[in-house]
């Protein structure tokens, strides 16, 4: 039996290993799910609390169940470990590290060249290493790549890589890591055979390889790009119904009305989380190395990346109509999360809207049930409670995220000036204090 044979018996009757380097919002519900189908799983990461929580059977991850995941580490399934030394013993090993941009919006895949370097230690005959994390076209390739093949062994001869983007999206009650589908593509067609064979035994969702990973890496910015322009799209079309007087909301209302060619998407205080804001940027980054430079995409990016500070002017609108100037003024701002009913706050436009507010010198006080506490560029803030002398005392009070938990008849009765950036209030028989985007 050859080296691809033998890993795909492994994977099949289930005596594979397999690993997750990274147990984040990506890595632990993949863990999980891998754990699930029967193979005994290891979990990495640098964070030492995080691998603590895991072997505690703690979970803290929303779409996970705890009890699922106290069940796993109980039954010896899962565990997580720091010490990268045990990757020798693993079959198959899926990076899902952050990828995220520095401050002047360029790629930093560190994390994806520290974790293959050390997966590259203990690398052995036989393995399978997919990356998963969100990257530009040619990652695989030309970075993973050779960081493996420096240890003399050959890629689809010796070890098998792939890429399979992942498609994370907290709070979706519908599609989950189980079931959403995945897309595999290998170095070599031996390698997009073992990675497939690997999600279809984890996964309910269809697997569908395609030719290379860099096929699959474009795909995902694809996926995310196609978000962010509609996004940005819609957003501008506020702005300039907020010139003009109109309604936004009806304006979509009523083009959505058509039963072809239109698909709505709605304006908002910006855009969150670790893929719309970011992937764009890792294309039009790439797209330079090809002496082009994707206009639409920067547009779109620079039109998303503006929205805070949109909902910060017309914040100052409000209050300058009621003879209350921003500077001093109380602001409770309703959402931190960057979408409604979870806990992940990362690239949320609520930050930066705070920042803006905070320079401007307003007062500023938030709320959000899953968020009770956050740090943001250095600086700690705590939640308050969501009572009727807190709403009543703000000068404006701003919704930022549409959690289903808020009462929103409560909010609008108590509130003096309402800032609605989401149109979540639009059931409320009595709007007369409410301003749209």
């Amino acid at each position: 039996m050859n080296i691809k044979e033998d890993l795909i018996t492994k994977i099949y009757n289930r005596s594979a290993v397999v690993a997750v380097v990274g147990l984040g919002y990506v890595g632990l519900p993949l863990a999980v799910e891998k754990a699930k189908a029967g193979y005994k799983t290891i979990g990495f990461d640098i964070q030492q609390k995080k691998v603590e929580m895991v072997n505690s059977g703690v979970n803290y991850i929303g779409d996970i169940l705890e009890v699922e995941l106290s069940d796993l580490v109980s039954r010896g399934l899962l565990r997580a470990t720091s010490d990268f030394s045990t990757i020798k013993d693993v079959d198959c090993v899926a990076i899902c590290v952050p990828t995220p941009l520095d401050q002047h919006y360029q790629p930093d895949i560190s994390h994806v060249i520290n974790s293959t370097k050390e997966i590259s230690r203990y690398l052995h005959e036989g393995m399978l290493v997919v990356l998963e994390s969100t990257t530009y076209p040619g990652t695989t390739e030309d970075v993973v790549k050779p960081i493996l093949e420096e240890t003399g062994l050959k890629c689809g001869t010796d070890f098998f890589l792939a890429f399979s983007p992942e498609r994370i999206d907290p709070g979706n009650k519908e599609f989950k890591t189980k079931n959403t589908p995945k897309v595999v593509g290998g170095i070599t067609r031996h390698c997009t055979e073992v990675a497939a064979s690997l999600y279809r035994n984890i996964l309910d969702g269809e697997v569908y390889e395609v030719s290379a990973p860099k096929v699959a890496e474009m795909g995902k910015i694809l996926e995310n790009t196609y978000r962010n322009i509609n996004i940005a799209l819609a957003n501008e079309m506020a702005i300039l119904c907020d010139k003009m007087g109109i309604n936004v909301w009806e304006v979509i209302d009523a083009a959505k009305t058509k039963p072809y060619g239109f698909i709505a998407f709605y304006p908002g205080p910006g855009i969150g989380g670790h893929c719309i804001p970011i992937d764009p940027f890792y294309l039009t980054w790439k797209a330079r190395e090809y002496d082009y430079h994707t206009k639409l995409i920067e547009t779109a990016g620079e039109i998303n990346i503006y929205m805070p500070a949109f909902v910060v002017e017309r914040s100052g609108r409000i209050l300058n109509h009621a003879g209350i100037p921003l500077k001093g003024s109380k602001i409770l701002i309703l959402g931190v999360a960057y979408k409604q009913d979870i806990d992940d706050y990362r690239e949320s436009p609520a930050l930066k809207i705070i920042e803006i507010f905070e320079k401007s010198g307003a007062i500023i006080q938030y709320n959000d049930p899953y968020i009770p506490e956050f740090k943001y560029k250095g600086k700690e803030y705590n939640g308050v409670e969501l009572t009727e002398t807190n709403l009543k005392e703000a000068d404006l009070v701003l919704i930022t995220t549409m959690h289903s938990c808020y009462d929103y008849n409560f909010i609008h009765m108590n509130a003096t000036r309402l800032f609605d950036t989401k149109n979540v209030t639009k059931n409320l028989a009595d709007r007369s204090k409410v301003e749209l985007l």
